[in-house]
């Protein structure tokens, strides 16, 4: 009896086997490892310090700065969103941790039946002197596993895993940018502040120079023109007062905006602006990036979980045992249903295997092989785009910090020409289009100098994003970056229950 249930069985898993084995080959072939060489140094000596693992409390040193961005970090409705979307793929975690684990259940009917007088069964119950409305009763507990022999969904489980941690780094980028974009707002409200101070005082200048040049028109040393070309310079300083005070409530509102509240003015430290020094940043090692930037750790685990997803697929090949179980009580009669003789069980155990017309697992398996393809690209794309924005941003700092020096000098040789020109235009040595030509020249450097500043506190903020500072806090900045497969094992915890 036995050798005759083997048999058959023994036949059925030789040739799902054998149709296992005939796994169609990839069109482009396997996804290549992705390629994470970088230079040994961005361009320069080596420095083993890196300003990507400072916390940005002690990175930005303006106290009304760092405020902002307390502020922004709890309310932001974008990052907020972004904590959403973890929860979602946690979830998934959950959902597929109950794929590969037993499913038990219990259930429960009752019903009637009426069988043909002159079917089979309708006979053995008129033998058995049954009526022919026939009432049925059960209850049991059913069980179902499907065995994970090929690691199908304990792959799909992980990947679940590594797309949860991409989520997290997702929300850390976002940290980053936030930081920095609140940080750029902050430093040219700042600089608005500086240029409204300097046409404030070349308004006063010019109001002045206006009363003198109108007393000269009276004693006829000047003509009609001379007034008129000075009152024009005035009302131009004028009107820029308002293009810059447009502009600060649109920077003051897109702050507010980001810190999740209604437009309100936003306290700052504008005073002294261009004694203002830059943040010192150190750009440490390109190999670094791959732990501190964000970004490039999120397509380093998506890129995981493609390659999990591609050995999901390729398990769909093979054979698939599926046992299922019951045990329960049933009886036509509900006043014998609790008894020995309504006891029932079953016990099965089901091996499946694709045959024909597998169309379906087998553009699944192609399209998981091109997603993982496409992941290294995108994987090595961070990686390049990381590297490329550090270089820019460390050649933006040394070059700004030689346009500042010289532009300054360029300054103090204006403001030094504007008595000058005043004093040779008293002394009727000078017309009055070159009192007007410099300073209007003055007024245009000091603007000049004043961007020139804002760009440089701007740089150092770029440099530190790119670098991948500002989203650590607390022990993350001080113990330095984490490994993301390191905290796989405590994003599976989260998500509840037993691996």
């Amino acid at each position: 009896m036995s050798s005759r249930l083997v048999s058959p069985l023994s036949v059925v898993a030789s040739v799902s086997l054998m149709v296992a084995g005939c796994v169609p080959a990839l069109p482009q072939g396997a996804a290549r490892a992705p390629n994470t060489e970088v230079p040994d140094a961005f361009g320069g000596a080596l420095d083993t310090s890196n300003s990507a693992l400072v916390d940005w409390h002690d990175f930005f040193e303006d106290p009304q700065l760092v405020a902002l961005i307390d502020v922004a970090l709890e309310n932001n409705q974008e990052l907020n969103i972004l904590v959403q979307e973890m929860l979602v793929t946690q979830s998934e975690i959950r959902a597929r941790r109950g794929d590969y684990l037993p499913r038990l259940g219990i259930g429960g009917g009752a019903g009637i039946e009426r069988v043909g007088e002159h079917s089979s069964q309708g006979r053995s119950d008129e033998q058995a002197g049954l009526r022919q409305d026939l009432q049925d009763y059960r209850v049991g507990l059913f069980a179902s596993w499907e065995v994970d022999i090929w690691r199908q969904l304990r792959n799909l489980r992980d990947a679940a895993v590594n797309r949860y941690l991409a989520s997290v780094e997702g929300r850390n980028f976002m940290v980053t940018r936030l930081v920095a974009e609140i940080a750029n707002l902050y430093y040219e409200l700042l600089a608005l502040d500086a240029r409204q101070e300097v046409i404030t005082n070349s308004i006063a200048l010019q109001e002045t120079a206006l009363e003198l040049v109108r007393a000269q028109l009276q004693s006829a040393r000047v003509t009609s023109l001379a007034v008129t070309r000075f009152e024009a310079q005035l009302r131009g300083f004028q009107a820029n007062q308002y293009e810059i005070a447009q502009a600060i409530v649109e920077r003051e509102n897109r702050l507010n905006f980001l810190l999740g509240r209604f437009p309100q003015p936003i306290p700052r430290s504008s005073a002294d602006f261009l004694s203002r020094q830059p943040m010192v940043v150190s750009a440490g090692l390109p190999t670094q990036l791959l732990e501190n930037r964000p970004d490039v750790r999120q397509a380093e685990l998506l890129l995981e979980a493609s390659s999990l997803d591609v050995r999901a697929a390729r398990a769909r090949f093979y054979p698939a045992l599926r046992l299922e179980a019951g045990v329960g009580l049933h009886s036509y009669n509900i006043r014998q249903l609790i008894s020995p003789g309504s006891i029932v069980y079953n016990l099965f155990a089901n091996i499946l295997a694709p045959l024909f017309n597998r169309n379906d697992i087998t553009a699944q398996y192609f399209a998981s092989n091109a997603r993982q393809m496409q992941a290294v690209i995108v994987y090595e794309q961070a990686i390049l785009g990381a590297y490329v924005e550090v270089m820019t941003s460390l050649s933006r700092i040394n070059n700004l910090r030689s346009m500042f020096e010289l532009k300054e000098m360029q300054v103090a040789r204006l403001t030094e020409s504007i008595e000058i020109s005043n004093n040779l235009f008293n002394s009727a040595r000078a017309d009055y289009l070159e009192v007007l030509t410099t300073r209007r020249d003055a007024l245009e450097a000091q603007i000049e100098l004043i961007e020139i500043r804002r760009l440089q506190l701007s740089a150092a903020v770029e440099v530190y994003r790119a670098l991948g500072g500002g989203w650590r806090t607390g022990d993350d900045a001080t113990e330095g970056s984490t490994a993301p497969g390191s905290t796989q094992d405590s994003a599976e915890s989260t998500a509840g229950g037993e691996q």
